[in-house]
């Protein structure tokens, strides 16, 4: 009798995770006409992309490495910069 009732609420509970699954899916929400399918539109060109304007160059110390830059973590002035 027990394992007829754990089998019952196993079998509930999958049935309603996978209700909730399925019905969170657009294509079967306008299968079951809970909402109203959205007219298929058509893109005919591209929009052009929007770039953004060059980084303006502010004043960099002499003998830095600037962000970026390969030798930004391999420099050797980087690791031997600490006096001993």
């Amino acid at each position: 009798m027990l394992n007829f009732l754990l089998g019952a609420v196993a079998g509930a509970l999958m049935a309603a995770v996978a209700t909730v699954a399925a019905l969170r899916n657009p294509d079967v929400q306008v299968r079951m006409g809970l909402v109203r399918p959205e007219p298929v539109t058509i893109q005919t060109r591209r929009p052009d992309p929007v770039c953004p304007p060059p980084p303006v160059q502010t004043h960099v110390q002499a003998g830095s490495p600037q962000v970026g830059q390969p030798d930004m973590l391999f420099a050797r002035r980087r690791f031997w910069s600490v006096a001993p």
